[in-house]
């Protein structure tokens, strides 16, 4: 038997491969190979070493072919494998596959070994390689103590890796705790082995995670190796720590780092060998230490390294040459080399070689009593033995064949039988390997077989040759003979050719070869002959070829090509430029027999060729063109072409003429095209309509005309720079009357109301009335009533109104044209209705099904189409909600509207507010409108999680408590049963600690939570619960103080808004650092979109939003910038409803008030110092006490402390005793000042100036300041006068 395992040879043998010398020739025809006895063939088999993943089924493929189907057995380890006695294996239907159970209880382990198929029918048996099975495996790592790594600056170092040997080998990689592929460079590198080489260490080597990953691919698993520890101590290091234990009078100092000269690290020693095997990829490695880092070159002793196959990898460590052969066999040679020398490593390579084929068995297909050969030639390194086998047997023990010889490597078959048929393998190896082949002999005996068609026609040119085909096959091997004609004579002479394969040649085909030809084929079994026929057609021609052409630039050329041919073949012409398609361009014209390029230019310059081809030939014929430039000229003007002129109309017919005319001058720009147009004198006179466009080249077009019209035409020639002007009109022609060709357009019939059809169209135009007296003939009748057509006849009019209709029922409608010579062709009818009116039932069992807390399904019942009285359009849901089941309030209703397209029943109600009660109806819709409501159904949603709780306050931090407040959901959505706050400390760096859960019951708003770490931020999540679940939650952050004297860390605290409809104020109190950034951040409550942020400008303790929405509810935070993203907790607040502008009297705002006293005041003193001034000639006694005893109390008020000294009298200066609204201790009184900052206390709502700004803030003082002496009290601001007049 065979001396090394057998694998499946390289490629598939083909069934039938009959090309040995004195074998019979078998034609790859289908028919016949199915038809014919064949011996196996196997044709596809699992390879030699087949490693099997141990978690699925084992799949041993064998697949053969034969006549009769073979039948497949098996030998494991070499004896017979009954597979009938095993549960877990199978075979497949028609095949030799084996399939192995794993996954349903077997193991993979138990089935390892040697498996070879046998492919047996009655002519022989073929068999398979030896497929060697073996499960892949993965092992663990085993268990070491590694050791740290403690390495000098500059020291070289090797991290063994050492997998666990595993089948196939695991691939090696070096990754850190992080996942990440460890750099490799010059410097540091992995070896073929695995390990991990270091050339010289550097302090950033050090680390504690140096991981070995080996990767099994056949399992998809990854084994990890204990990370190794490197540590690399600088010298500067090591003499510190030297330093540091000795005296001063010790002398130390470790060396600094010093450099070295390579040393190879891999491999060791001088020189080493290698045995690579014919055909692999050889891989040579070399790996050295040193300082600088080493650089490696290979070279090859006494010769060259192979070009094209020789590659360098892993920083040139490794040398890698593919496909090896035994010229690579020799010394390589490693140099390391830096500036301080070089070392070097020489390694012996020798190449052998497995066996491979020189020349490999190929199928023998025989007649009785022929003779054939086997040849089976091998070669390899050692010398292959060369082996044969017959149906699976050693040849030396199978039954003795007296046809058959062995010879070496060759098998001699002399004048073989029918029982000589067998299939021989030959088996070639060597110590690396071996070769099986399956060769089959299979002696036939057949009666001829024709395998051409009968009656096949065949066709060709005269003078040229014809093969006629006589494809057969028969054992032994036919004779074959040709006749011409049924009863002619055998074909012979010189002027045939017979080939082997049965065709028959005539070399020169004449006309008169034409003719039925006879093939017979005859063997000792049997005659068989067949017919053909042969048709020779005159061959295709060029009589007039294409002619060498000298043009102008811009001029115009024309190549000829006109042919001749067989009037039985259709030819086709292609025109070539330069062997390649003509250019995409208009100014090519292809014509029947010629090519003409217009308006030539230089890129049309080079050779044109014209190619006819037909079913069987192909001729051509070339002409040069050669384009030269035109005499030298005057400067070329370019413009639009001159108009046509003496247009001529001949050919008038009732409906076309034939209209011509003479170009104008083309103003040295071709015309491209001409546009004709054309004038209706009887309906449209003066208005010119587009008719056609004709090429440039052409000057008369045949025109379609339309009866009863007064034509006139013109023309306008185009070029590339514009039109030209029209030409002048034509004579007129007057088209004679005819009946209407065609009926209106757009024919509808729809009611407008409930009791008529309205009938529209569009009319017919001028021209398409065809003659005088235009009108329409309007015809209706009711759609499915034996009725007959109502007619109206109407002129001038698109509309026609039918009064006194049913409501909605459907009519056919039809509108015809007529003039005064008759009718126009009968029109098509449409469908139209009468006008629809408001349905008249309401849905009926109206039932509504709750899906979820915020989606319901409505059902009902579809109204009869009847009551409709209309076009369904479908219906309409009204629901509102009634009130929320949780607050028991009632709101504004606000009923909402969804519609339901077409004959639908059902609808889903999206959008609903949980634990709330609802209210609906049903109506149907048509074209009119709505019909009546259904009754009010009365729904609930049942609860869902409520909203995020409107607020999260956090106050008073102690060294170990802190005390929150909240506020409860805006929307509950049910009844709240309790709520969660979960919390955890946060450190320097943003990590989190452990969360700590606190279920806090529903009516609490309030919690003390004590017992925490000091100066500790924590992290607080709150959130509310229904009995359906959780809601959204709130965060917020907060610090507990350091001592009970000073925060640890800056806060802000009690931030309050005041809201409007569009801006809030918003305003805190700080504790901290001075010369803080503040900014506020705010965004929509219980939305996820991002805060958004406005900055405080200053150290302001107030900001005012603006452009809120109003009615929304907005969450609000402040923060300080620099401090480590401090900020305060949420608040939450709701801007106002929008409300209508607020019409204002004037007569009560403050400013007009104001300026009607003043004006009062100004006539009171103009009477008092007109009174003064008449009683001026004396002096009174009083008034001489009154200036003697002045009151300090009123005394005038001057510029410098604040009087009204403006309105005394400029000559005695006479006070003005209540001109002043000051009292004498100069302070302002709260009665006195509309506008005192003492009405604003804590806790009140503030007021607005009128630029938004907040004045509420000030109110933290209770005591006012002592007025300056030149200030007074301010009128009240308009806006607070307004306020206080509420």
């Amino acid at each position: 038997m065979m001396k090394k395992s057998i694998s499946a040879s390289k490629a598939s043998l083909v069934l039938f491969l009959c090309q040995m010398i004195s074998a019979l020739d078998v034609p790859l025809d289908s028919k016949l190979l199915e038809e014919l006895s064949q011996p196996p063939t196997i044709t596809q088999q699992s390879p030699k070493d087949y490693i099997v993943d141990p978690r699925e089924n084992i799949v041993i493929q064998c697949e053969a072919k034969g006549k009769p189907p073979p039948s497949f057995s098996w030998t494991r380890n070499g004896t017979h494998f009954d597979i009938d006695k095993d549960a877990q294996v199978t075979m497949k239907p028609n095949s030799g596959t084996l399939v192995i159970n794993i996954m349903n209880g077997g193991k993979a382990e138990a089935y390892e070994g040697v498996y070879q198929c046998t492919a047996r029918n009655e002519r022989g048996a073929a068999i398979s390689n030896n497929i060697v099975i073996r499960p892949s495996r993965s092992p663990l790592w085993t268990k070491e103590k590694l050791e740290p790594n403690h390495v000098r600056e500059g020291d070289s170092l090797v991290l063994h890796c050492r997998p666990p040997v595993g089948l196939p080998p695991p691939i090696i990689f070096w990754m850190d705790n992080a996942f990440q592929r460890l750099p490799q460079s010059e410097r540091v590198s992995q070896g073929l082995n695995g390990d991990l080489y270091f050339s010289n260490v550097q302090p950033e080597d050090t680390r504690e995670d140096y991981i070995c990953y080996a990767r099994f691919n056949h399992t998809q698993t990854i084994q990890q190796k204990q990370p190794i520890s490197v540590k690399v101590f600088s010298m500067d290091s090591l003499n510190d720590t030297i330093a540091a234990n000795l005296s001063d009078t010790d002398i130390y100092g470790a060396k600094p780092v010093t450099e070295r000269q390579p040393i190879l690290l891999t491999p060791t020693g001088s020189t080493s060998t290698k045995v690579e095997l014919r055909g692999n990829v050889l891989l040579l490695e070399c790996i050295a230490a040193g300082l600088p880092t080493p650089v490696i070159r290979w070279i090859k002793e006494g010769g060259e390294l192979p070009a094209n196959r020789t590659f360098f990898e892993n920083f040139k460590k490794t040398l890698k040459i593919i496909d090896v052969s035994e010229a690579d066999s020799g010394n390589y040679k490693c140099i390391a080399r830096n500036i301080l020398g070089s070392a070097h490593h020489v390694i012996s390579v020798t190449v052998k070689a497995a066996p491979y084929w020189i020349t490999a068995p190929r199928n023998l297909v025989l007649s009785p009593g022929e003779d054939g050969t086997l040849i089976c030639r091998a070669n390899g390194n050692p010398k292959p033995n060369i082996s044969w086998l017959a149906n699976g047997v050693p040849i030396a023990i199978a039954p003795e064949d007296p046809s058959r010889k062995v010879d070496g490597d060759t098998i001699i078959f002399s004048h073989v039988q029918e029982r000589s048929s067998a299939v021989y393998q030959c088996n070639a190896s060597n110590e690396y390997g071996y070769l099986l082949a399956n060769a089959f002999v299979n002696v036939l005996a057949e009666p001829p077989r024709i395998l051409t068609p009968a009656n096949k026609l065949y066709q060709v040119i005269a003078d040229s040759p014809a093969l006629l085909d006589c494809a057969y096959f028969g054992s032994p091997k036919p004779e074959i003979e040709w006749f011409k004609g049924v009863k002619g004579s055998i074909l012979r002479g010189d002027e045939y050719v017979f080939h082997d394969n049965g065709t028959l040649e005539i070399p020169v085909a004449q006309k008169d070869s034409t003719g039925t030809y006879t093939c017979v084929a005859r063997n000792e079994l049997g005659k068989i002959q067949n017919e053909v026929r042969l048709e020779v057609k005159d061959p295709t021609m060029i009589i007039k070829q294409p002619e060498y052409k000298v043009i102008q630039r811009y001029g115009q050329v024309s190549f000829e090509c006109i042919i001749k041919h067989d009037f039985t073949l259709l030819p086709t012409v292609i025109w070539l430029k330069d062997n390649d398609e003509l250019p995409d361009d208009e100014r090519f014209l292809v014509g029947k027999d010629n090519l003409t390029i217009m308006n030539v230019t230089d890129k049309d310059d080079g050779t044109y060729t014209c190619i006819v081809n037909t079913t069987l030939d192909s001729v051509s014929a070339s002409a040069v063109l050669t384009v030269v430039a035109a005499p030298p000229t005057p400067a070329i003007i370019y413009a639009r072409p001159n108009p046509p002129f003496d247009l001529e109309l001949t050919g008038q017919l009732e409906r076309s003429v034939e209209l011509s005319w003479i170009p104008g001058d083309e103003n040295n720009s071709p015309i491209t095209n001409f546009v004709i147009e054309y004038e209706d004198g009887l309906h449209e006179p003066g208005v010119w309509h587009y008719q056609t466009e004709v090429p440039g080249t052409q000057t008369t077009v045949q025109l379609k005309l339309s009866p009863y019209v007064n034509y006139s035409f013109r023309v306008i020639a185009v070029n590339e720079i514009g039109r030209s002007q029209p030409s002048e009109p034509s004579e007129q022609y007057l088209t004679k009357s005819a009946n209407p060709d065609e009926n209106p357009s757009n024919v509808q019939g729809i009611g407008s109301e409930p009791d008529n059809l309205v009938i529209t169209w569009e009319s017919l135009k001028g021209f398409q009335s065809n003659g005088p007296g235009l009108q329409y003939k309007v015809s209706w009748r009711q759609k499915d009533v034996d009725d007959e057509w109502t007619s109206v006849i109407v002129a001038n009019v698109s509309k026609y109104i039918v009064s006194g209709t049913p409501t909605f029922v459907p009519y056919e409608i039809k509108v015809q044209a007529l003039n005064d010579l008759g009718y126009a062709p009968e029109p098509s009818e449409v469908i139209g209705h009468s006008g629809e009116d408001l349905p008249m039932v309401a849905p009926g069992n109206v039932q509504v099904h709750v899906i979820n807390s915020t989606l319901a399904k409505v059902h009902w019942d579809p109204v009869p189409l009847k009551s409709v009285r209309g076009h369904l359009q479908g219906y309409k849901v009204y629901y509102w909600k009634v009130q929320s089941l949780s607050r028991r309030s009632r709101r504004h209703v606000e009923k909402k509207i969804l519609t339901f397209r077409g004959n639908k029943t059902f609808g889903m109600l999206p959008g609903l507010e949980p634990f709330s009660s609802y209210k609906l109806n049903v109506r149907v819709v048509n074209g009119k409108g709505e019909g009546p409501a259904s009754p009010d159904k009365v729904f609930k949603t049942p609860e869902g999680v409520p909203s995020s709780p409107s607020f999260l306050k956090i106050t008073n931090p102690t060294l170990d408590s802190l005390t929150l407040e909240w506020g409860s959901p805006t929307h509950p959505n049910g009844v709240l049963t309790s709520y969660i706050l979960k919390f955890q400390p946060i450190n320097n760096t943003h990590e989190l600690g452990p969360l700590v859960e606190i279920r806090i019951p529903a009516n609490e708003s309030s919690l003390i939570l004590k017992n925490l770490n000091y100066s500790t931020r924590y992290k607080f999540y709150f959130n509310a619960q229904t009995s359906v679940g959780s809601g959204s939650q709130i965060t917020e952050e907060a610090v507990t103080i350091m001592d009970e004297v000073q925060p640890l860390y800056p806060r802000i605290r009690n931030v309050t808004t005041a809201a409007a409809e569009t801006y809030a104020n918003i305003s805190w109190e700080y504790e901290g650092p001075d010369h803080a950034n503040f900014y506020v951040e705010y965004g929509v409550a219980g939305s996820k979109e991002d805060w958004k942020k406005e900055i405080v400008n200053g150290s302001r303790s107030f900001f005012v939003l603006k452009g809120l929405t109003p009615g929304t509810a907005y969450k609000v935070r402040v923060g300080a910038e620099g401090l480590s993203g401090f900020r305060s907790s949420e608040d939450v607040f709701e801007t106002g409803p929008a409300m209508a502008s607020r019409q204002v009297d004037i007569a009560t705002q403050g400013w007009f008030i104001g300026l009607m006293c003043a004006v009062a005041l100004l006539i009171l003193i103009l009477l008092i110092v007109c009174f003064i001034r008449r009683n001026k000639g004396g002096k009174y006694p009083v008034k001489e006490k009154e200036d003697a005893h002045a009151d300090p109390e009123i005394q005038p008020m001057k510029e410098d402390d604040g009087t009204f000294g403006e309105y005394s009298d400029a000559e005695d200066h006479k006070p003005l005793k209540k001109g002043s609204r000051t009292p004498s201790d100069r302070t302002v009184k709260k009665e006195d000042s509309d506008d005192s900052l003492v009405d604003y206390g804590e806790g009140v709502n503030g007021q607005f100036n009128e630029d938004g700004s907040f004045i509420g803030q000030y109110s933290g003082k209770k005591e006012k300041e002592p007025a300056e002496g030149n200030e007074s009290s301010e009128a009240p601001s308009p806006v607070n006068a307004m306020n206080s007049f509420v």
